[in-house]
């Protein structure tokens, strides 16, 4: 059997997988606790078990790697929407559970925090992921009100992109808010407007 084929090499390159996911799963603990001008490469490593330099092995510098810490980061908060969304019918209900903490909120989010560092804003390599992430979320809400106009919830001439932007803008003004006041409160306001703004919207009975 060959030494590059056989279950030596299968368990070799199973042990390089691992070590690059745990860099990258150490890059988003990182970023989110320091962000990206905090999160350097020896720390990185460090949490990660892995050798000094090691990360060169898997990713050509920080820029790359904390690119697919975003793409992963991506991935958790869509299917943290769509888990939100999911068995609420009425649309109220499911706006009402977008925009409800998390119980972490007053560290901020963990994602849309990065838009804010120069450098990140500074590289479109970085700034895709995160663009591509909330633009989905938009595109969710916007498909969330679409449905409350066909069932009669919102009324036909609701502008259901506006609304929707809006809604993401609170929920992402929610997070300074809540680090601001170390506390939730801001979304459980936020939450509350937004649910008679929607109220407004409704069809005359």
């Amino acid at each position: 059997m060959d030494a590059k084929t056989g279950p030596g090499a299968d368990a070799a390159n199973g042990k390089r997988r691992n070590k690059g996911e745990l860099l990258v799963q150490s890059m988003q603990e990182l970023l989110w606790e320091r962000g990206y001008a905090g999160a350097t490469p020896a720390e990185v490593q460090r949490r990660a078990g892995a050798g000094q330099g090691s990360m060169y092995h898997f990713f050509r510098g920080k820029a790359e790697l904390a690119r697919a810490a975003e793409l992963v980061m991506g991935e958790d908060l869509k299917r943290e929407v769509e888990q939100r969304f999911a068995g609420r019918r009425r649309l109220l209900g499911r706006i009402e559970a977008y925009l409800a903490p998390d119980g972490v909120v007053t560290r901020g989010c963990r994602l849309g925090r990065l838009v804010q560092e120069e450098e990140v804003a500074g590289n479109p390599e970085l700034m895709a992921p995160i663009a591509e992430t909330y633009g989905w979320i938009q595109e969710r809400l916007e498909e969330v009100l679409a449905e409350g106009v066909e069932q009669g919830e919102l009324r036909p001439d609701v502008d259901v992109r506006a609304l929707a932007v809006t809604i993401l803008a609170i929920r992402q003004g929610a997070y300074t808010l809540a680090r601001l006041a170390d506390s939730d409160e801001p979304f459980r306001q936020s939450a509350k407007a937004v649910s008679q703004l929607l109220e407004t919207a409704r069809p005359e009975s």
